[in-house]
């Protein structure tokens, strides 16, 4: 099982903070650093950021929203971040109606621009002619990952290098990793995380629990009444007030003892996941160093 990390780009917390998780990431030895982009960094200039700071690490930036930026869009921001001499990948993702409102773009036709993106980029980072575009300088060696979850979206990312999910239970990792034989899974870890920090690493989950899909997975994990009300449209502090913390991080995270987590990281691998992505909590909190060095490669 690969083992790489996922900056959190938490929105209490400063970009400084998740530029200390990529150094720490790095002194540890692992190997790739995903740098996502929704409502907190630019991941290109992160991406930079990170290089600058760093001595090995490979960045992946994305997943990038095929329906906001465009397919020679993505190929430069890879190819500058590749020119510092970094093995340099990009992971390409629909994102969410939020992000597309954000830059007043449109969401429609989102799968059939994810399959236009993967075949566009890949083009064009081999160094190939788009619509009359073409990189003066192609990256070397650089990845195309699918973030996928729905069906359509798992059979295009066939097509890719690699293929990541978000925050799946183990019964549906295994469903969908028969797609693709590279799939890897963003999954938040603690190790020896305090009840505080549970309560806080479940918070993050309130957005998904009535979204289209998760709600599905959640109560395939026995979370049934809780789908339900979520899909009321309460306010998200009376969701997050029937949270059952414990429960819930154990259907969809890493978390408890080092030897908890080493087991739950076998059960993926069993289920045919290749690469687990760390979403690890900032460094100030306990659990954050601790949970890079416990299982750093």
């Amino acid at each position: 099982m690969r083992l790489s990390v996922v900056l959190g780009e938490w929105l209490d917390r400063p970009i400084e903070a998740d530029l200390e998780v990529a150094m720490a990431a790095d002194r540890l030895g692992y190997g790739e650093v995903w740098i996502g982009e929704m409502a907190k960094c630019d991941a290109p200039a992160a991406a930079a950021m990170v290089v600058a700071a760093t001595e090995r690490i490979e960045p992946c930036l994305g997943p990038l929203p095929v329906t906001v930026r465009s397919p020679a869009q993505i190929a430069l921001a890879t190819a500058t971040v590749a020119s510092t001499g970094r093995r340099t990948h990009v992971a390409l993702g629909t994102s969410s109606a939020a992000v597309a409102r954000w830059h007043h773009r449109s969401r429609a036709g989102a799968t059939a621009a994810l399959e236009i993106a993967i075949a566009q980029v890949r083009e064009l980072l081999d160094g190939n002619r788009v619509d009359g575009f073409r990189l003066r300088q192609p990256p070397r060696d650089a990845t195309v990952t699918v973030a996928a979850f729905g069906p359509r979206a798992v059979e295009i990312a066939a097509t890719a290098d690699r293929m990541v999910l978000n925050m799946v239970t183990v019964m549906a990792a295994q469903r969908l990793a028969a797609g693709h034989p590279n799939t890897a899974v963003w999954l938040a870890a603690a190790v020896d995380p305090t009840p505080e920090e549970r309560a806080w690493m479940a918070l993050g989950y309130v957005a998904y629990l009535g979204a289209s899909g998760y709600a599905e997975m959640f109560e395939e994990a026995g979370f049934g009444e809780l789908v339900a009300f979520a899909r009321t449209r309460p306010h998200p502090k009376e969701l997050a007030q029937r949270l059952p913390s414990d429960l819930l991080l154990d259907a969809v995270a890493l978390v408890g003892t080092e030897a908890q987590v080493r087991q739950r990281i076998e059960a993926y691998a069993a289920a045919g996941v290749k690469e687990i992505a760390l979403v690890v909590p900032p460094l100030d909190l306990p659990s954050g160093r601790r949970t890079l060095q416990a299982l750093a490669p």
